[in-house]
């Protein structure tokens, strides 16, 4: 099974970017997509055979995420349960057979760190969340998590210790949810490759340079770790700030 995450920065925008020959191309059975931006309703996109869902923010041309899903799940759920959390479309929770699918658009921490309080006490609940589902079946979760956990994870460490996705806070809290029973994929099958990132500014020609960062993942419960076949990061794909990455999972259906 293959599946996709990328955080599109506005699909209404990256649809005129490539975005339908990057999703047709890429050919996964679960395409997760985090900051879309948009109301659903305000974009007609389909694509055959796959269904969709999507989580918008209350506050228009915000945050926002969607699945589309080959695969025909028992359940889909929206938010976390929590009306402090819920308003931002940030979280959605596709249920199939034996495994949950959680596509996730983590809160930033914002510049001068106006929003870190509140971003720990996301972490927090989120990972009770996560823990919950769990105890009933494994979980697989992606998106942009908005934090490079280790200095690996992105190219200018010491000049960005501090900075909003790599404060010390933030980077604990991803440790804390990995010691919990969950695996980073990426760094499960490579632990020791540099220079891959999956986020980079706008500013300076970074991507060219490719100084970036690696904030969109695809974690799964430990128990899963076995079942790993690849986990890619495609920066040659344009259309964002951020690119797609990948997961080769084998899970029965």
């Amino acid at each position: 099974m293959k599946l996709i995450s990328w955080n599109v920065n506005g699909l209404r925008a990256v649809v005129n970017k490539g975005f339908k020959e990057a999703f047709e191309e890429l050919n996964s059975d679960i395409f997760c997509i985090q900051e879309t931006k948009m109301q659903e309703g305000q974009l007609d996109i389909e694509f055959e055979n796959y269904s969709k869902y999507f989580n918008s923010a209350i506050r228009k041309g915000y945050s926002g995420t969607a699945v589309f899903s080959r695969i025909k799940p028992i359940s889909v759920k929206y938010g976390i349960d929590i009306d402090l959390h819920d308003q931002e479309g940030r979280v959605i929770t596709v249920e199939y057979d034996k495994f949950y699918l959680v596509n996730c658009y983590t809160p930033n921490a914002q510049r001068e760190l106006t929003r870190l309080n509140y971003r720990m006490q996301w972490e927090d609940d989120f990972r009770e969340y996560l823990k919950k589902l769990d105890k009933v079946k494994p979980v697989i979760l992606c998106g942009d998590l908005n934090v490079a956990h280790n200095e690996i994870d992105l190219k200018n460490p010491k000049t960005n210790k501090g900075n909003a996705g790599f404060t010390d806070e933030e980077r604990d809290k991803m440790t804390k949810l990995l010691e919990t029973g969950f695996v980073d994929t990426f760094r499960f099958l490579y632990p020791n490759k540099t220079d891959a990132y999956s986020w980079w500014s706008y500013m300076g020609k970074a991507r060219e340079k490719n100084v970036g960062w690696r904030i969109d993942y695809f974690i799964v419960s430990e128990r899963l770790k076995g079942k790993i076949k690849e986990s890619k990061i495609y920066p040659n794909i344009l259309g964002s700030d951020h690119c797609p990455v990948e997961l080769e999972i084998e899970v029965d259906l």
